[in-house]
């Protein structure tokens, strides 16, 4: 690195983000659990929708998503001049960090949060505080008692990733309500839709004006290929952060497939109650050869192994099978593996893998 050009402090603090692997060398039959994709794909609509956008791609996109945020608001509920969107609800997680947390201030996430937490905190020179959870669930109390007057911001997903666990509407609304005065909430709910009731707390955002939620496409509408995501919360925070950001940031298609991905719930519910009954399943077939797992409400379970060791051998030992999941010692849980829950023949196969490295193991 040069000595005299230098990147703004804390940037070469952040360790580079490690993507779900994809490929296995040598292996072709391969089944792709790591980084919680739909295993149904995209909805038709979304599918169809895209394909008639590719004749306007020498068009640029327009600036103001009006015809998504209105899609979006209409289905649920919400004021569509509150909405942002985001290259991925990462974008709007790093819009958030840049208007409001700088050299000096604070951010807070808990101890198995998403990595774009401290990521996104390191880059614009602020300092990520991790707050200890609560066996492995997010500890509202731990949260208050780390706050100070440097605080800015409070990143909380729910349902959280890796963990796959969630704490209810009043403890968050607690949390809103015990924050310093210069602080907000962020409520990260990329696996929302997966709760059967849910709304992420969009209500919560309507009743107060701390509280961000944002969201993606990239889960259950399974676009994540598409990079779209958004931000629900009090008027002057979108006006703050359509003020930094990029004016042509979704491209054409990408908003195309949105839309009609958001007006098909129909697809959104069915790929729910699969996702739930297979979850169960998988979580059942696992404890019972001894890999227990929490309450999961995403679509993936985090299973726990006896040890750090148990857990790599048996992600080496998937591979062999042609499964790939997810280590997440990079979040604290070096004992665990996150396993996307796939369909039906996936979710049976990596528990029949599993079963074989459970009996080879004994």
């Amino acid at each position: 690195m040069s000595e005299t050009i230098q990147p703004q402090p804390g940037i070469m603090d952040i360790e580079l983000y490690q993507g779900g692997a994809s490929k296995i060398a040598g292996a072709t039959d391969v089944v792709k659990l790591s980084s919680n994709e739909n295993p149904h794909g995209a909805s038709d609509a979304a599918k169809d929708a895209l394909t008639r956008a590719v004749h306007d791609i020498h068009r640029y996109p327009n600036t103001d998503h009006t015809s998504l945020r209105t899609a979006i608001a209409e289905v649920h509920d919400l004021d569509a001049d509150r909405i942002i969107m985001g290259v991925g609800s990462d974008e709007v997680i790093t819009l958030l960090c840049q208007a409001y947390a700088g050299p000096g201030d604070e951010v807070i996430y808990t101890e198995h949060g998403f990595l774009m937490y401290p990521i996104s905190t390191k880059a614009v020179g602020a300092t990520p505080v991790k707050v200890a959870e609560r066996e492995r669930v997010t500890d509202v109390d731990a949260i208050l008692a780390a706050c100070n007057d440097k605080t800015k911001l409070v990143f909380v997903a729910n349902p959280n990733n890796p963990t796959g666990t969630m704490i209810g509407g009043n403890d968050l609304a607690r949390l809103a309500d015990g924050l310093p005065e210069q602080a907000m909430l962020v409520i990260d709910g990329a696996y929302a839709e997966y709760v059967d009731g849910y709304d992420g707390c969009a209500r919560l955002v309507d009743q107060r004006d701390n509280v961000v939620m944002t969201r993606t496409f990239s889960k259950i509408y399974g676009l994540g290929g598409m990079r779209v995501g958004w931000g629900y919360g009090p008027q002057h925070v979108i006006d703050v952060l359509n003020r930094i950001r990029g004016p042509f940031n979704l491209s054409t298609p990408a908003m195309a497939a949105a839309e009609a991905a958001v007006r098909d719930q129909d697809f959104v519910t069915r790929c729910r109650e699969d996702n739930t009954a297979q979850r169960a399943w998988l979580a059942e077939a696992l404890a019972e050869i001894g890999v227990p797992s929490d309450t999961s409400t995403a679509n993936f379970i985090l299973a726990r192994f006896a040890s750090a060791e148990e857990a790599v051998a048996c992600d080496k030992y998937l591979k062999e099978q042609g499964i790939i999941v997810r280590l997440v010692t990079s979040y604290g849980l070096p004992n665990c593996l996150r396993i996307t829950v796939g369909d039906r023949a996936s979710c049976r196969r990596v528990a029949h893998a599993v079963n074989g490295f459970k009996s080879g193991a004994a």
